[in-house]
């Protein structure tokens, strides 16, 4: 079995342990120094990833315990220095964030006071993710992925037209976002890994009526916008060794067990299910909000469906049964060797984490490697 056709994923964000949350409130508050921080991150690592072995999951992740969240994955980048301290949660807190159920929320990369020009030329200074997977493959014999935050969501923080801003037009920012991601993944690869996951949220921002009207109030063309960022994943992960898996997380929000998106796969099945080259194309289909199974007919013929049939919002347990006869709903569009299962996305985007339990969190992965063996019997 090669990490193209894994018969499970995990997304990648794992909640943070309370003893790891509370460490980075003292680290914010200036009671904890940097070192002190690493320490704390190095063995709450340590601990998720022996979890992981112990239940046999055959892809490790580092949970991103080293991020107060995913976009944390662009830090470090010159000429986009103000968009980290944007990003970074504005109060780190011990309390739950949210106490009802899974709501629609605002996706704040929408809201104008967050979007901030670029200052200079974009040049990657450090390589955070390359870090995270160097100490993540040091801790395990079990492959180790690593998530980036993608070039669409990139340009959504990106205030173009703003006067301080140096690049003249969306093209010519997307090709530089493109250019250091590349120099980002180059390197990681070099490192070794070989399953590069990226995250990009705002491709279900084309299939939401309200936040095309967003983009459409700024005098944006969504049309113009999601060829571009296409357009830019290709180009991403074109011309890597034929043994570097890349994935692709299509979200469709997940803040604080909150969700950002309406309106089915349907209308960007042919652009963009269609069109991205990746490998792995890791769809949420947890909630009817997402549609049917129908617009899979568009993916290309060499890439794997991983179907998030489990959502990572609630405790609530799945029927193993259910989750197989929708994976069998599927493979009316998808040959069932193409298909894979996985929960709908990660467990904790930010800090904060979603209104789940650890144990839950650890029972909903479990029933993946179950559901998979009883389907595929890998």
């Amino acid at each position: 079995m090669t990490l193209k056709r894994l018969r499970v994923d995990n997304v990648g964000s794992m909640l943070r342990p309370a003893a790891l949350r509370e460490a980075f409130v003292k680290f914010a508050d200036g009671g904890l120094s940097e070192e002190q921080l690493t320490h704390e991150q190095d063995e709450a690592i340590r601990a998720v990833i022996a979890h992981q072995e112990r239940i046999g999951f055959p892809i490790i992740v580092d949970g991103e315990f080293r991020r107060t969240g995913y976009l944390a994955s662009f830090a470090d980048i010159e000429g986009a220095e103000d968009w980290l301290s944007r990003w970074t949660p504005r109060r780190l807190h011990r309390e739950q964030p949210v106490t009802a159920g899974p709501a629609r929320g605002a996706d704040p990369v929408h809201s104008d006071d967050l979007r901030t020009p670029a200052t200079t030329k974009l040049r990657l200074k450090r390589n955070r993710p390359l870090e995270e997977y160097s100490f993540a493959a040091k801790q395990t014999d079990t492959p180790a992925k690593i998530t980036i935050i993608g070039p669409d969501r990139v340009s959504t923080l990106h205030h173009l037209g703003h006067p301080d801003d140096v690049y003249g037009d969306a093209d010519e920012f997307m090709a530089d976002v493109v250019k250091v991601e590349r120099e980002m993944i180059g390197q990681i690869v070099d490192a070794g890994c070989t399953y590069i996951h990226i995250d990009e949220p705002g491709f279900t921002a084309y299939a939401d009526e309200a936040s095309l009207e967003v983009l459409r109030s700024r005098g944006d063309d969504p049309a113009v916008n999601r060829q571009r960022s296409i357009d830019a994943n290709n180009e991403l992960i074109a011309g890597f060794p034929d043994d570097v898996v890349f994935g692709v997380h299509l979200c469709r929000g997940n803040r604080e067990s909150q969700w950002h998106r309406e309106g089915t796969y349907d209308a960007i099945a042919e652009t963009v299910l269609g069109g991205l080259h990746y490998d792995r194309l890791m769809l949420e289909y947890d909630t009817d909000r997402a549609g049917g199974f129908e617009p899979l007919r568009f993916v290309r013929d060499d890439a794997v469906v991983v179907l998030g049939l489990l959502t990572t919002k609630t405790g609530d347990m799945e029927s193993a049964d259910e989750i197989k006869r929708r994976i069998e709903e599927a493979s009316a569009f998808v040959p069932v060797e193409r298909l894979a299962l996985s929960t709908q996305c990660g467990f904790a985007s930010g800090i904060s984490g979603n209104l789940i339990s650890e144990d839950d969190q650890w029972r909903k992965l479990e029933l993946v490697l179950s559901v998979a063996q009883d389907v595929w019997g890998e």
